[in-house]
């Protein structure tokens, strides 16, 4: 049984709209993760994990979650020739459907390579790789018309072009929202400066340390109400305890708790989260519901080992609903559960029962639904 697309912008599509839904650019790692581990190996010390998963990482991670969510998603990215890359390539391309058209190959590249060890709710890491063979500006050109780009700021990712408008300054010169992300700053020097990129980006999504400290705020809230004076959506996740959120633009505050699950592997939820909140944004839903839905995707990727595979789709999301839904239980979290998530009874039922879902993490076995689309 094939699977059917399921396209939640379909209500919003027009005539001499963009194709591609989203584009992102960054490195992919073939990533190996680890479950299971009551604790990191100390040295000369080899621990046994009871579970392993194989999966494109790094920005794929955030590709295979924007495409599983139904947006048309462009990946430009460096792919070595040997094996590595092999297998990422074949996976985004012809499991997961990301167009890699802005993508290259290049012969005697490593492909970059990450060890993730899963253990108590987090996770260590450890990672071998090389600066890719070309620049983005070279890779990329002019980028393909999009709804919207995904980037990450940082003292070696500005966004503006030194001789020229970067793909991403064209990007958006061409009608794309910048949603930016921003990693942890191993030199603790948190520049300023990052945050002036800003001024390209329609939405900003870090967590809370990292807002924090780029802005030089004491509290969460505080760098939420700093961030939202630079753009029109500022998001800022807190772990266990959700996520808050300033849309400038229509004046919406909104805060969302963390859905009760058992995590397994962290590995890509916060990509997931970000995926969610570009799909509602380009959906034009609540600040509310944007959150609430990116909570729920990101709490259902963490049920699951295998990094970017185990981002959700429409299946697992509309199994997830009409579970809650058929749940008989009275209790005061389940009917906040039910109250929150009450926009998914106008998404549940047009999904169809063979829409995408998760796939297994493994080189030796490329999905668990046959023939996914």
């Amino acid at each position: 049984m094939s699977p059917t697309p399921f396209d939640p912008l379909a209500a919003t599509r027009s005539a001499g709209d963009p194709e591609i839904d989203v584009f992102v650019w960054g490195t992919v790692f073939l990533d190996i993760i680890f479950t299971g581990l009551d604790a990191l190996p100390a040295g000369g010390q080899e621990l046994w994990a009871t579970g392993m998963g194989s999966a494109p990482g790094g920005i794929a991670n955030l590709a295979v979650a924007t495409q599983r969510l139904g947006l048309r998603t462009s990946l430009a990215a460096a792919f070595g020739d040997d094996d590595y890359g092999e297998f990422c390539w074949r996976t985004l391309a012809d499991q997961e459907h990301v167009a890699l058209d802005h993508s290259r190959r290049f012969e005697h590249w490593h492909t970059p390579v990450t060890v993730s060890m899963a253990f108590q709710g987090d996770r260590g890491m450890v990672s071998h790789g090389h600066e890719p063979p070309m620049s983005a500006s070279e890779m990329i050109g002019r980028p393909p018309r999009s709804r919207a780009a995904i980037v990450d700021l940082g003292e070696r990712h500005t966004l503006r072009g030194a001789d020229g408008p970067s793909w991403v300054e064209l990007a958006a010169e061409d009608g794309a929202l910048i949603f930016g992300d921003v990693g942890w700053d191993q030199t603790g020097a948190w520049s300023s400066r990052v945050l002036d990129d800003l001024a390209l980006c329609h939405a900003f999504m870090p967590n809370a340390g990292e807002a924090m400290a780029y802005t030089r705020t004491s509290t969460a809230h505080e760098a939420l109400y700093a961030l939202g004076d630079r753009v029109p959506l500022a998001v800022i996740t807190l772990g266990a305890d959700g996520a808050i959120a300033l849309d400038s633009s229509t004046g919406e505050e909104a805060s969302v708790p963390a859905l009760r699950v058992p995590a397994l592997d962290p590995t890509g939820a916060g990509d997931v989260f970000g995926a969610a909140i570009v799909l509602g944004t380009l959906a034009q839903w609540p600040l509310a519901d944007r959150l609430a839905f990116a909570s729920l995707c990101s709490a259902l990727a963490v049920q699951q080992f295998g990094g970017s595979l185990a981002a959700p789709g429409w299946g697992d999301i509309a199994d997830w609903w009409r579970a809650q839904k058929a749940d008989p239980g009275t209790g005061a979290y389940h009917q906040a559960l039910l109250r929150r998530y009450a926009f998914l009874d106008a998404l549940a039922p047009t999904v169809p029962v063979t829409a995408c879902r998760r796939a297994a993490a493994t080189i030796a076995r490329l999905a668990d639904v046959e023939g996914l689309q």
